[in-house]
Formats: structure tokens, sequence, C-alpha cells
């Protein structure tokens, strides 16, 4: 299958290749088909209030674009420490109405980790998969949640492009930063199992209805 993963965000798509690394499944982001078609959308909106309705916007708008099979992903994060009024949420990257760069986000949640102290984090996913115009697949549940983690006052040197709270992110079962960790830990904090399980049975499914 050749599959559309609806981002222009290449750490997204790497991570996300790695961690589906054996599936029959050939994955370009919008980038790459954008300059395959000479065909470009602006971004979804993404004014849900879940990650899954966000997920669902940004999906459902790039079949309609390109009408090829094509996943989104969105994300709230919570954490434990912070008052309601302050919990990111699905604005992870929106803070009073401003859309924050990679090193802007990094400052913030530092701030944030320097005032209530060290925060655990965690991740809240949503996937939504449109294979053609019947056929849609969703999910937002427990198997897509990130483990818990802590975020940092104190911001690792290596900085990656397109995930700047990995710099803030501390793996808590070893105490290392999640840039410090061996590649194949890395590549399954970044892509919870949840999605590559959600993967083999869209793909199982459709092995069994071709056969």
């Amino acid at each position: 299958m050749r599959l559309l993963y609806g981002t222009r965000n290449p750490a997204k798509l790497e991570a996300m290749r790695n961690r589906l690394a054996g599936l029959p499944v050939e994955m370009i982001g919008l980038s790459e088909i954008e300059e395959e078609t000479g065909t470009a959308i602006t971004q979804p909106a993404e004014d849900g209030n879940t990650p899954l309705e966000n997920a669902r916007q940004k999906a459902k708008a790039y079949y309609e674009a390109y009408k090829m099979p094509v996943f989104s992903c969105d994300s709230g994060l919570y954490c434990e420490e912070l008052p309601d009024e302050l919990q990111p949420g699905v604005h992870v990257r929106t803070v009073g109405g401003k859309y924050l760069s990679d090193e802007e986000m990094q400052q913030y949640y530092a701030g944030l980790a320097r005032k209530y102290g060290q925060l655990t984090a965690r991740y809240y996913n949503a996937i939504c998969l449109v294979v053609d115009g019947s056929h849609i697949y969703e999910r937002m549940d427990e198997s897509l949640a990130s483990e818990a983690f802590i975020l940092t006052d104190r911001i690792h040197p290596i900085k990656k492009k397109g995930f700047p709270l990995d710099s803030l992110s501390i793996h808590i079962p070893t105490g290392k930063y999640f840039y410090d960790l061996e590649e194949v830990a890395v590549n399954k904090v970044a892509v919870e199992d949840g999605f590559l399980l959600f993967f083999k049975e869209i793909l199982q499914k459709f092995s069994l209805d071709k056969g």
C-alpha cells in the first residue's frame, strides 16, 4: 500500500517510517506528494477539541486533495503538576494565541518545569486513516498513549527539528534523556506500539478481504 502521511515534519515522517519498517507500506509525506503532483493545499484548521477531531480533519482534507490512502495523527499533552488552565492539551505549540517555534517551545516548557518542578507528562494520541471514500479507520485509546515521562527545565544539547520537547524529555525507567537512549528505544518512544498494531490490523483486514 502506498500511503500518504499527512505531515510536512521530516522528523515525524522518519520516526513513523522507522517504526513501521517491515510492513508492506510505502510511506510518503506531504512535501513529496506536493512535489509529485504540483498541488499543495493549505494546512487544515485543526480547531477540534480532541486529538481525534484534529486527526480526522487533516486526513479527510488530504484525501480530498490527493485521492490516495492517507493518515494523519494528532496529540494532546497533559502534565500532572500543571493547573487546568495551563494544560497544553491539543494546543501544545500555541500559547496565548501565538504559534511557537521549536526554540520558543523549549523555553516555555522549561520555564513551566522551573516553576512547578519536573513535570510528569503524557501524550494522548489519535490517528485517522482514510483508505477511500467508504473506508475510514480511527483510533484514540490507551494503546496509542505514550508512557509517562519527565519534562525538565534543563535543555539537552541535541535539538532535532520538529521534536523540540524531546530535548527536555527524560525516560522515567532509565532516567536518561530521550536523546541518550539507544536508537531502538528512541523509535519506540517516538511512535508508540499502538500505531504499529493499528496498521497491522488494517493491513490484515485488507489481505483477508482480498483473499
